[in-house]
């Protein structure tokens, strides 16, 4: 597997398998952030979009904002972030979501990170299973609400 800056060509790809990874958590396609699931080029530009890849599979794709970057959401200065880690659901299973935040976490130790922060719906329990077993733990005094009706919990880990 291969972990590499998404290429300007893969960018709609990349949207669309966000989306899929994402799907279950819309609310139907009128979900007006499904056009912000698929928007990798903005992501690309205002973060680092990363992806990983097998041969000229795309396996999976994360969000890393580094210090200055509009996507963070809940990172201190001496925090790293990610978001929108996303698998597609016919390609879990290989190691691509824990390659990816494994990434994430070297970006930031990189940034002079001494702690990793990210911020998941409620109801994605499987993410959180992958967070916990990545040695993410809660941190439920981060949790917050973007928007009425979307509530997001947050994960910490502390960078070794």
């Amino acid at each position: 597997m291969e972990l590499r800056r998404a290429r300007p060509d893969e960018l709609e790809a990349v949207g669309e398998l966000t989306l899929a990874a994402y799907e279950d958590f819309t609310t139907g396609t009128e979900d007006s952030y499904r056009d912000h699931l698929r928007d990798a080029a903005r992501r690309d530009r205002e973060a680092e979009l990363w992806v990983a890849v097998d041969r000229d599979e795309l396996l999976g794709t994360v969000t890393y904002c580094p210090p200055g970057s509009a996507w963070r959401e809940l990172a201190a200065d001496d925090e790293g972030e990610f978001r929108m880690l996303a698998v597609h659901p016919d390609r879990q299973g290989r190691g691509a979501g824990q390659a990816l935040a494994d990434l994430c976490e070297r970006r930031a130790r990189e940034h002079g990170a001494t702690r990793m922060v990210l911020s998941s719906l409620a109801e994605m329990a499987t993410a959180h299973r992958v967070y916990g077993r990545l040695g993410y733990a809660r941190a439920p005094e981060r949790d917050w609400s973007p928007v009425d009706d979307v509530h997001l919990i947050a994960f910490t880990k502390e960078l070794a």
